[in-house]
């Protein structure tokens, strides 16, 4: 689920830009959940930084869209920020507060979806993370997203990715505070899961991608909270 605030005081354009969303949702795939606003001082306002991307109009009535940009990138370094404006003279200012991009109006739905496109792809490389882990002669770059769990075997770390198993050396302590805040959870002595990949859990055990992975009794009712959050969090 992609978050998108627009910004637009204009009812028409909001109401042909809510069209091309729909549009492009049907015809990518993609889902978005969308907020609107009319004008910059509503979501500057008690921002929260819970956005992926800001569709911004720069001239408003109370506070124009660079000027709220400029306010929203001083506590959110990670949205993207595309403009939709008639007014192109802006475009050095945007550079101060690392917008994307633009789109004149009137808009149209190519234009604005080469746009969408351009901003999906700087998400996704936003949101990738690497990990680097110790393997026999060197070393093995991961990316967390595709490591579905790890597990340790007479001392041996084995990652489980969507290429294949990695081997490596150290311990599940390690391995956990390596993969950070992603959404890992250790459900046992021997295994740290990506909740991402859990399709269930029946009884001692998890449905992870095909595989079946125990769970320790003492973790079952942690990890059934963890699975609640994590959908939460992702159906937002």
């Amino acid at each position: 689920m992609i978050r998108i605030a627009l910004v637009e005081d204009d009812e028409e354009y909001r109401r042909e830009l809510l069209g091309y969303l729909e549009r492009y949702e049907k015809e990518s795939g993609q889902r978005f959940s969308v907020a609107v606003f009319t004008d910059g001082d509503e979501i500057t306002d008690g921002y929260a930084a819970n956005y992926d991307l800001i569709l911004m109009d720069i001239a408003m009535r109370f506070m124009d869209g660079m000027t709220a940009a400029e306010r929203i990138r001083a506590l959110d370094s990670e949205v993207v920020i595309i403009f939709i404006t008639n007014t192109p003279q802006y475009v050095m200012r945007g550079y101060a507060v690392d917008a994307l991009d633009y789109v004149l109006k009137p808009v149209s739905y190519y234009a604005f979806s080469q746009r969408i496109d351009r901003a999906i792809g700087r998400m996704s490389n936003r949101r990738r993370r690497y990990i680097t882990v110790p393997i026999r002669g060197g070393i093995q770059k991961l990316d967390v997203a595709k490591i579905r769990y790890v597990e340790v075997c007479d001392h041996e770390l084995i990652y489980h990715t969507d290429a294949g198993s990695v081997f490596s050396r150290g311990s599940l302590a390690e391995a956990e505070d390596a993969l950070g805040t992603a959404h890992f959870f250790r459900c046992g002595k021997a295994y740290l899961v990506n909740l991402e990949y859990v399709d269930s859990v029946q009884g001692a055990e998890l449905l992870l991608d095909g595989e079946r992975v125990q769970v320790s009794r003492t973790r079952k009712k942690a990890l059934l909270d963890a699975l609640n959050d994590y959908m939460n969090e992702v159906s937002k």
